[in-house]
């Protein structure tokens, strides 16, 4: 070997035997931990928890938008009925309905029909104004105000007048169709019962049976005049006739003034009978036959009806359901409140 050539380095490359012998055994892997049984049912506890509470916001989250929707579909109605259509223009047949009882507070009180018929009379575009019938009657000073108004609009406005009945338009209720410049009818209805009552049950003979002493204390001859707990003397019941005999004067007053002498009248007329709506025509308490459709299409000349009667909407309706409620659960509150004696 010449001295000038560099050096012969051994092989780095270990032989396969060698790495073998100098590889220290692999380490086995480590075996994977169980977790205890009472984590696992803890997480498994926690996740259906989680779930729950999930399920709980959001029933109540849809809850509250159902609450807000009701609210808004309350807020909107009562804007509606607080700000109806403007005046209706385009040729009609206006329509007040006279639906129930006839008495203060009712659907078919003066306070009710008066603003309708107002309305009504007022619309240019009315041709006519029908009211349609079916009720059994009720005040005659509700009536009264009714018919005074409809002869008064009547004038005022220069349009005509008609009623129609459906099944009943009795005592009260004809006493306002007696306004109407014609009176139509179904063959079936049941129209008239011209007269006057005042019903009331006498408990006196009960009370005396049962050793009840009435103490009656009034300053004033009449004051207790039909007091059902005390006898009705001869002089309270000739008293008591002849003021309803006053009324029904009045009420044969008005529907003369009205029928005019279209009116056929017999000893049974102003009797309080009730008759069918053929047997009124004959009697000239009715002048057709004929429904509200036929009355608008015919008679007016304008098919198109627009209801001018205020009726109760949803928010009046759950307004006074809430009422109830709450009335309801005042009163089991206060059974419940103790007394302190």
């Amino acid at each position: 070997m010449n001295s000038n050539d560099p050096p012969v380095l051994p092989d780095a490359t270990p032989e396969p035997a060698d790495m073998l012998r100098a590889a220290p055994p692999a380490a086995s892997p480590a075996p994977a931990a169980v977790a205890p049984a009472h984590e696992t049912l803890a997480l498994q506890l926690a996740r259906e928890f989680l779930d729950d509470r999930r399920r709980e916001r959001r029933w109540r989250i849809a809850f509250r938008l159902a609450w807000l929707l009701l609210a808004l579909a309350f807020l909107l109605t009562l804007w509606a009925e607080q700000h109806p259509a403007a005046v209706h223009g385009t040729p009609h047949t206006a329509l007040v309905e006279v639906h129930g009882e006839i008495g203060v507070g009712t659907e078919a009180g003066a306070e009710v029909l008066v603003a309708a018929l107002k309305n009504a009379f007022a619309d240019e575009g009315a041709r006519a104004v029908v009211l349609r019938f079916n009720s059994p009657g009720g005040s005659p000073v509700q009536a009264g105000i009714v018919y005074d108004e409809i002869l008064r609009l009547k004038a005022l406005h220069k349009k005509p007048v008609y009623a129609v009945v459906e099944d009943l338009c009795a005592s009260a209720a004809y006493y306002i169709a007696a306004a109407a410049d014609h009176i139509y009818v179904d063959k079936a209805s049941m129209v008239g019962s011209i007269g006057v009552l005042i019903d009331d049950f006498g408990f006196d003979g009960l009370m005396g049976k049962l050793g009840v002493e009435r103490r009656l204390i009034t300053a004033g001859e009449h004051k207790g005049l039909l007091d059902p707990f005390s006898p009705l003397s001869p002089q309270q019941r000739e008293l008591a006739q002849s003021m309803i005999d006053e009324v029904h004067q009045q009420f044969i007053a008005a529907v003369r003034e009205g029928r005019g002498k279209r009116l056929k009248e017999d000893s049974q007329t102003f009797s309080g009978m009730v008759w069918n709506g053929a047997r009124a025509v004959e009697m000239g308490l009715a002048d057709d036959l004929g429904n509200l459709d036929h009355v608008a299409r015919e008679v007016v000349g304008a098919e198109d009806v627009i209801d001018y009667t205020p009726h109760e909407n949803v928010a009046e309706r759950l307004a006074k359901r809430f009422g109830a409620a709450l009335g309801e659960g005042a009163v089991k509150a206060l059974r419940r409140t103790p007394e302190y004696k």
